[in-house]
């Protein structure tokens, strides 16, 4: 939240009990980072992967990562230069094998590197399902019983 306690909603208003999570750097952003974390890679094949954010987190110097993305990386940018710098010890992913995905493949091939395949729709699931269980209220997307109604 902004120091008002309000931030921007959907619509561009003003709404209160929103969470800024602006942060001033990559570095910042990364603070929290440490060897062993598991984390969660936006983009789907090669758009929208914040090469930025894993160029910092190479730099930061995490290691021994479970990265959980789509793919396993291409060419040499992005997921595949976290790979090839050697931070990755596991990938949860649900399509490994890319045209140009030789630097996962070679990890893969010599025993470095641990791969959990699994299905697209799973693999949402089960980000989604961590999500709602580090809340304290229930999803959105929660039917709520009729008792429940009664007591709310």
């Amino acid at each position: 939240m902004g120091e008002s306690g309000e931030g921007l909603g959907r619509e561009g208003g003003l709404s209160t009990g929103m969470i800024d999570k602006i942060v001033s750097s990559v570095e910042a952003a990364l603070a929290d980072v440490s060897d062993g974390s598991t984390i969660l890679v936006g983009g789907f094949g090669g758009a929208g992967v914040p090469e930025e954010l894993i160029d910092a987190l190479i730099a930061q110097g995490a290691k021994d990562l479970t990265i959980v993305n789509n793919n396993a990386g291409n060419g040499e940018v992005g997921v595949a230069a976290l790979l090839k710098a050697g931070r990755v010890r596991k990938i949860v992913c649900s399509y490994p094998r890319l045209a140009d995905g030789y630097v996962f493949e070679g990890l893969y091939r010599a025993g470095k590197i641990e791969l959990e395949l699994v299905p697209q729709g799973t693999l949402s699931e089960r980000m989604r399902a961590a999500e709602s269980a580090r809340s304290t209220r229930p999803p959105v997307t929660a039917p709520i019983s009729r008792k429940a109604r009664k007591r709310g």
